[in-house]
């Protein structure tokens, strides 16, 4: 049952706001488990059209009991394209891809996925009944960045199967239904020297929620997060041609380091640049959070925090 509320009162992890510009409508996208209104795990819309007062949740999509994935959602993102939307997801289960190593985490299946729907509030579909990506690869936080007209998806691989996690991309095929060619390495967590690490795996580096963004002199950019100190933080990545390709270079310090991250970055209908994550990183305590940005030019910086009333 949809509801009012505001940000603060709600659980939000790893949240994505689609301005609609033709409804002047804010959409809310995060993960849904069964507790919070539906039968089964799966996406929830909420709407806003000022980001303070939000209604929902919308159940968008929910996954079906002969789906490959059975073990929750994570990070989906919403986007518009060419007049209709989509959902890059991660599929999460507890179905096991490789031997379990000792005194590490097992590795199971887990993969990126495109959903398509006509509508924000969707209902949405998969294209097929498993992952875009490799299914022997544990992949994640997929989105979406077009190029000269070519869509390609940005994603993680997983440190849990590699240790230093990556930032890869791929192609998609012009629908979005599948994959092109192979995969290329972008970076790894350990280019950034704002990260420190994992804690409780020695030599591990976390790589999450790439987004990017071109600013207003064309300088690519791309957030992304991992730990400082056992704290969750989010950096900056610049594109040093410009182009999807890279090479990237990592900002010495980082955007936010107040144990938050997964952001993605948009506009306000008034023009005004917008970066929302979630903080802190402790469940069941995240909770989204709004900050305007400046665009410098050749990077981003947080100018103040949103008051969401």
């Amino acid at each position: 049952m949809e509801r009012s509320f505001h940000l603060q009162d709600v659980r939000i992890r790893d949240a994505c706001i689609l301005p609609d510009a033709a409804t002047q409508t804010y959409y809310l996208c995060t993960s849904i488990r069964p507790s919070e209104g539906g039968s089964r795990p799966g996406v929830g819309v909420y709407t806003s059209q000022d980001l303070i007062e939000w209604r929902g949740p919308h159940i968008a999509f929910e996954v079906p009991a002969d789906f490959w994935g059975q073990e929750g959602i994570w990070a989906p993102e919403l986007h518009a394209y060419r007049g209709r939307y989509y959902l890059f997801l991660t599929i999460n289960t507890q179905d096991p891809i490789a031997e379990p190593q000792p005194g590490w985490l097992p590795f199971v299946k887990r993969g990126s996925q495109v959903l398509v729907g006509d509508a924000p509030r969707g209902p949405f579909r998969p294209f097929r009944n498993r992952a875009h990506l490799p299914v022997e690869w544990m992949t994640l936080d997929g989105t979406l960045w077009v190029e000269d007209g070519v869509p390609y998806m940005v994603y993680c691989h997983e440190w849990v199967q590699i240790k230093d996690g990556t930032v890869e991309v791929v192609r998609l095929t012009d629908d979005l239904s599948d994959i092109v060619g192979e995969p290329t390495v972008l970076f790894h967590g350990s280019d950034a020297p704002w990260g420190t690490g994992s804690r409780t795996y020695p030599g591990s580096y976390v790589t999450d929620g790439p987004f990017l963004y071109r600013t207003r002199t064309g300088t690519l950019l791309m957030v992304w997060s991992s730990f400082i100190s056992g704290a969750y933080a989010t950096g900056v990545a610049v594109s040093e041609t410009g182009k999807l390709h890279g090479p990237w270079r990592q900002e010495p310090e980082p955007l936010f380091a107040e144990d938050g991250g997964h952001a993605m970055i948009f506009r306000r209908f008034d023009g005004g640049l917008m970066l929302v994550l979630h903080q802190p990183n402790q469940p069941p305590n995240e909770r989204a959070r709004l900050f305007e940005l400046e665009d410098t030019g050749d990077s981003i910086r947080i100018a103040r925090a949103w008051t969401d009333g």
